[in-house]
């Protein structure tokens, strides 16, 4: 352990063994930029940490998942604009049908190629990784989300938001664990992202710091001692890049600062100061629809605040659990019964049920975002929405295509009201990666490779 007020210089583990480097002083810490003359090398391109245009608004993420795919009959969409037309799975989309992108073939190889019809195909939904069926070596991949928040997560308070409706299982589902199913959201290779599924202690998160301490007026001068004594070890170049971005980071803190003093910000402000809406009960809610709306309102108002740009919210584990008899009609079946229904025409249609409750939490964020303006704009205008599942027909395990969302127009990056097919147009034109590192594009990350793909989602 550092004593207090010294300084140490080290590293965190990522997925692929590379290591990143951090800055260490008096409880906090900095990333580094990547650079090529430190002893360890990241296998990953990282580009030097800039401030952000502060002129217009940043572009969030967000990925709702739901579980165990969709009734393949009534999940597609034709035409496009306000003339698009939409399965009965999707009928809640009806009235923002220009906000979406529809896509339709897209799926992570390693999924196909998994013999675990479930937890082999689950965990790495947003990272297309190999996922280890050995249960005592859990082993998958850092996650897309993941990748966003180390690069860009130190900008606000939280880098990153993971929240769900169930919790983490811990129990073994032939013979696997349930961590798989449990989690979307992958810090490292073999450590999910810590999911929050309780409203209350996610916005004391929020509203908080983030770390449950008080932020540090400048984590720089805390740290630069230890910066100084680094630059004895690094290349002429890797100096020169050190140097611009402790620079970077002291503009940072500079705006930061005279915002504080004149009680504004240069540029983009974000809309909202103070939480708007009061802080849920300590309790879980029993209530299902009630809870999820809670954590969709929750990352409504991280987002708001500009507390993290990065999120992601299960409406539900794989293999849940979940009865869903709050639905009218929708009676004496958990959800994972109705999904693999044996092509059942009344469980078929409690399924349809369930597909078109959780289209309705993808549009009530879709709507609670549109609702915002940020001087000109909504805040959905400057996000990214993905709505997803691992699988595409649940009852047969269809992995090889997904079902996929996206709403929102990434502060101007992302053309909507369309629909995508990519199904007969070759494996190497239908990889999920190919859709992430697009995404990734729009975050202001580009990345010459992640998971299964080199190449941008061709028309996105």
């Amino acid at each position: 352990m550092t004593p207090r007020g010294q300084y140490s210089f080290g590293a965190a583990d990522t997925i692929d063994g590379s290591r990143r480097r951090f800055l260490y002083g008096a409880g906090a810490g900095l990333a580094l930029p990547w650079l090529d003359s430190l002893p360890v090398r990241s296998e990953e391109s990282g580009k030097l940490d800039r401030a952000a245009d502060l002129s217009k608004p940043p572009v969030r993420f967000a990925c709702l998942y739901f579980s165990n795919g969709v009734e393949p009959e009534h999940w597609w969409a034709r035409g496009h604009g306000s003339s698009m037309q939409l399965g009965p799975g999707l009928k809640p989309l009806v009235p923002h049908r220009e906000d979406i992108v529809f896509l339709r073939g897209l799926f992570n190889e390693q999924s196909v190629k998994n013999s675990s019809a479930h937890l082999g195909r689950m965990p790495n939904l947003l990272s297309g990784a190999w996922v280890s069926l050995d249960q005592n070596d859990i082993r998958v991949g850092r996650t897309m989300d993941q990748v966003l928040a180390q690069q860009i997560g130190h900008r606000t308070a939280v880098p990153s938001l993971a929240l769900g409706i169930e919790p983490t299982e811990l129990r073994l589902e032939d013979g696997l664990s349930m961590i798989y199913g449990s989690c979307i959201s992958w810090a490292s290779a073999t450590r999910p992202a810590t999911k929050e599924i309780y409203p209350a202690r996610a916005f004391d998160l929020l509203v908080g710091d983030g770390k449950g301490r008080q932020l540090d007026r400048s984590v720089l001068d805390q740290v630069l001692a230890d910066a100084q004594n680094l630059k004895v070890q690094l290349a002429g170049r890797d100096k020169q890049k050190l140097d611009e971005y402790l620079e970077s980071i002291r503009d940072i803190e500079n705006r930061i600062e005279r915002a504080s003093r004149e009680e504004r910000l240069e540029g983009w402000k974000p809309t909202l100061a103070r939480p708007n809406i009061v802080r849920p009960d300590n309790d879980l809610p029993q209530n299902v629809p009630e809870h999820m709306r809670l954590v969709l309102d929750l990352i409504v108002l991280a987002f708001q605040m500009d507390k993290t740009r990065i999120a992601t919210c299960m409406l539900n584990n794989d293999l849940s659990q979940m009865n869903f008899g709050f639905l009218e009609g929708v009676q004496g079946s958990l959800h994972l019964d109705l999904t693999h229904n044996g092509r059942d025409p009344t469980l078929e249609a409690m399924y349809l049920q369930t597909n078109q409750f959780h289209v309705e939490q993808f549009v009530y964020l879709l709507k609670r975002l549109k609702d915002i303006d940020e001087g000109g704009q909504s805040l959905l205008d400057s996000s990214l929405l993905m709505f997803c599942s691992n699988l595409f027909d649940g009852d047969k395990h269809q992995a090889d295509q997904m079902p996929i969302l996206l709403a929102g127009r990434g502060g101007g990056s992302l053309q909507t009201g369309r629909v995508l097919d990519y199904l007969d147009r070759g494996d190497e034109h239908r990889r999920a990666c190919s859709l992430y590192l697009a995404l990734m594009d729009r975050m202001g990350i580009r990345l010459a490779r992640f998971g299964d793909s080199d190449r941008r989602l061709a028309e996105l």
